[in-house]
């Protein structure tokens, strides 16, 4: 069926640079694009839809992790993130009355953050025995690269001071070798929540195509998964059979020591493999990334257990990190590594000149994850290497003020998440919100790139702005060719998939003020409405 939508449409294309008032829809794609006379009188047969705002592509969400995220914000999960309980005192009272309503069952939580909800207490095994007692107690950090959890806790998911640390991870232990109650990285945080994880497969056929409804509902039209777990592809076969499915994904695949790639598939428009993910290092919210300087010595450091002149470490040394990555480069996947501090983004790039230089690649798209402390001169460098980088530039939003007096001092912490120095450098770079990290809200991130100030007022003291083009590119096209999705998506351009959304303002002319704060009105994908 042929369909002309009419309205203010801004096809975020280069070549067309103006404001047009009718596209084109037959079969899911954009077959013409142009004033509203002319298209019509082109296709005179066609249906017309009038659309009610302004229109641009759909945003994608370039890091995200819709598979997790739609457990930890169901309502299995007891949300303590900042957003929702900002202090200290209501976290613990949210905790105790999930704790008594129980039943005796175990009590999962998710986003503590000593950081935000100043006041918390330190959350070690004793702390969360005297809390919960014979109920197992889960706690995941805000950051997810961390989580807290009792005796019970640690018996239910059959973990001792017997259990090995897992190969880029670790648990907390005493003096005498004890567990101390925090598991830190994916591998250990993994074997903690796993009974949560269980519990929570019966659930996913609600949950899980709630949250991507979530995700439509901002205007999010593809959404990229960095931790997918491959269990949950016949779900999503069953919902496209359905035609209940909202948003098109692109997963990769949470590559180990030991890794086997899974072999190239093919390039369905809906739903696809697209590379694969590790972490060089953790989160500077709990004092493991690898970088060059060392923290401040604050009452925040010292909150979160630092020693004054604590610096971070790895998950990997170099050579591991490349042992991990080459099976995956060499079967032809996309790599993506977490990387915030200096010095993990060093081993990072290191890691990935070596694998360039050894298979001769071109178009490989490697990317480089979060860039909190990536400096100028790196971010040069790796647009040399024709390596990509996704700023998670919302932790400005929330940390801005954090990252500046507690953490890392104004040079280093200023410049947190340098937008700026990503385009300067000659980057399609993006932004995005790493799943239930921070609200999916990819025009707040466009805004705060623009102005580098805090939910507070607070404006950063380093780094540097982006325009207002860079800023949309960044969560449209740029994101589509990070992708590996600029054939299908990213602009409103004949050839393109119909995915648009319609909104309540002109996204290329309101303030940066007015951009964080734009309503999605309409979510179109394949020129079907889906929310």
């Amino acid at each position: 069926m042929t369909t002309v939508f009419t309205g203010r449409i801004r096809p975020l294309v280069p070549s067309i640079d103006i404001e047009v008032e009718a596209m084109v829809v037959d079969d899911g794609v954009i077959v013409d694009i142009g004033s509203a006379d002319d298209v019509r009188s082109s296709h005179p047969d066609a249906d017309v839809v009038s659309l009610d705002g302004w229109v641009m592509p759909g945003l994608i969400e370039p890091h995200g992790h819709p598979g997790f995220a739609a457990i930890l914000l169901s309502d299995l999960v007891v949300d303590l993130r900042p957003v929702v309980v900002p202090r200290a005192e209501g976290v613990l009272a949210v905790l105790r009355t999930a704790i008594a309503d129980a039943g005796g069952e175990a009590v999962f939580a998710n986003g503590w953050d000593s950081l935000l909800q100043r006041g918390l207490p330190d959350p070690d095994i004793h702390f969360l025995d005297g809390l919960a007692g014979a109920v197992p107690l889960v706690v995941l950090h805000n950051s997810g690269h961390s989580v807290y959890f009792n005796t019970a806790a640690a018996r239910a998911a059959g973990i001792d001071r017997s259990t090995p640390d897992p190969t880029g991870a670790s648990f907390g232990r005493d003096a005498e070798g004890e567990l101390t109650g925090v598991a830190l990285e994916a591998a250990a945080v993994e074997m903690v929540v796993a009974p949560m994880l269980a519990k929570a497969q019966q659930h996913l056929p609600r949950i899980l195509p709630a949250h991507l409804r979530d995700l439509a509902s901002r205007g999010i039209t593809t959404v990229s998964d960095l931790s997918w777990n491959p269990g949950l592809n016949p779900l999503i076969e069953a919902l496209r059979a359905q035609g209940s499915m909202p948003v098109r994904l692109r997963w990769y695949e949470m590559s180990r020591p030991g890794g086997r790639p899974a072999a190239r598939g093919d390039q369905d428009p809906l739903f696809r493999q697209t590379g694969v993910k590790t972490w060089s290092d953790g989160s500077p919210w709990v004092g493991n990334i690898a970088t060059s300087f060392p923290y401040l010595d604050t009452p925040a450091t010292r909150g979160l257990g630092l020693e004054p002149n604590h610096i971070g470490h790895a998950n990997y040394t170099p050579d591991e990190l490349s042992a991990i990555a080459e099976p995956y480069a060499a079967a032809g996947w996309q790599l993506a590594c977490h990387a915030h501090g200096d010095s993990a983004i060093d081993a990072t790039l290191d890691v990935y000149a070596q694998i360039i230089a050894r298979h001769g690649l071109t178009d490989h798209r490697f990317r480089v994850e979060h860039c909190g402390a990536m400096t100028p001169a790196q971010f040069e460098r790796a647009a040399s290497l024709g390596v990509t980088v996704s700023l998670f530039v919302d932790h400005i939003t929330y940390w801005g003020e954090v990252l500046v007096d507690d953490l890392f001092g104004p040079e280093h912490g200023g410049a947190w998440a340098d937008a700026g120095a990503a385009f300067a450098a000659g980057h399609r770079a993006t932004f995005h919100n790493d799943g239930w990290v921070t609200p999916n809200e990819p025009f707040r991130n466009m805004a705060v790139a623009e102005t580098r100030i805090t939910r507070n007022g607070y404006r950063m003291p380093g780094g540097a702005a982006v325009g207002r083009e860079q800023a949309l590119l960044a969560h449209t096209a740029n994101a589509a060719w990070q992708l590996f999705s600029d054939h299908e998506v990213g602009a409103l351009a004949p050839g393109l998939l119909a995915d648009f959304i319609v909104m309540d303002r002109d996204p290329v002319t309101v303030s940066s003020e007015e951009l964080a704060e734009t309503l999605v009105k309409a979510t179109y994908v394949g020129g079907i409405r889906v929310l």
